[in-house]
């Protein structure tokens, strides 16, 4: 079954990330290249890619007059979909598993784990 993660964070969340050290951004990016290595070598990994910055991202509605409305996003008061895994997995409680690794493991500075939550959610089947 295949599950998606999703990582998301706020605009304080995103200028905290960009504060860190180059050295605890390296160790984070080793720890989540580590994962995606054992995920491969598993048969579990399909994709991963993380997000350019929320200062990017617009939210577009229908159009008006043939071009799309789109509209500012508002950092104050919103997340943001910062990055996401695709997994394919046996089960619901192994999706939950490999989320609770890359949450518990990835470190931010001073190597403390990030724990930052992560949805899962299953791909939806149409048959």
């Amino acid at each position: 079954m295949k599950y998606i993660l999703l990582m998301s964070g706020t605009k304080a969340g995103v200028d905290t990330y960009r504060a860190w050290s180059q050295k605890d951004i390296e160790a984070h990016m080793a720890v989540l290249r580590g994962i995606t290595k054992d995920l491969t070598a598993s048969g579990e990994f399909v994709a991963t890619q993380g997000l350019a910055g929320p200062d990017e991202a617009k939210i577009v509605r229908g159009e008006k007059n043939g071009i799309p409305i789109t509209d500012g996003i508002f950092p104050e008061s919103k997340e943001f979909l910062l990055g996401y895994w695709i997994i394919d997995v046996a089960n619901a409680e192994r999706a939950y598993a490999v989320a609770g690794r890359i949450s518990a493991a990835a470190p931010g500075p001073g190597r403390a784990p990030t724990n930052m939550p992560i949805e899962v959610r299953r791909f939806a089947t149409y048959e």
